[in-house]
């Protein structure tokens, strides 16, 4: 055990500022500093002495800060699926104070865009569903839907500049 507390005095601070490095965070690095260490107890036994010591733990600190970005890449990729399901673009749109002058804009588009803008935002229905009740595929509804929301920003645009 003396042995550990020795290798962690000694390389503690070394692994800490070679993450500060990399994430530019504190509390970050102090965190993944311990993680690195217990990464390093725990493979202890595969260490050969054939890099520096300095250099196994960064090496071990690298591999924990990449595992840390690929996690919390995950949970936002998560918290932005669950608060687009909840208030889409389209929903926040509907919602706002201008919904007749949002539904006076889309009544004026010519079709297809004004069909497929109604299904989408009222009716709820996937660019799948869109595209089958239109004979058309899910990626012809995806760009439908797309280019009628440009054509509906622009006639916003010129409206509000009347």
């Amino acid at each position: 055990m003396g042995d550990l507390n020795e290798i962690y005095n000694n390389y503690a601070e070394v692994v800490f500022k070679y993450l500060m490095c990399l994430c530019h965070d504190a509390d970050l690095s102090e965190e993944l500093t311990q993680e690195t260490f217990y990464q390093a107890v725990r493979s202890i036994d595969s260490y050969n002495g054939g890099c520096k010591m300095s250099v196994w733990l960064c090496q071990i600190a690298k591999h924990s800060y990449y595992k840390y970005l690929e996690k919390n890449k995950k949970q936002r990729k998560e918290i932005y699926q669950e608060n687009s399901i909840h208030t889409s673009p389209e929903t926040e749109l509907i919602n706002s104070e201008d919904k007749v002058a949002l539904y006076r804009i889309i009544h004026l588009l010519e079709e297809p865009y004004k069909e497929v803008l109604l299904l989408r935002i009222l009716g709820g229905l996937s660019y799948k569903e869109i595209g089958e009740i239109q004979m058309k595929n899910e990626n012809w509804a995806r760009v439908t839907f797309y280019r009628a929301k440009i054509k509906l920003r622009e006639r916003g645009k010129m409206e509000n500049e009347q």
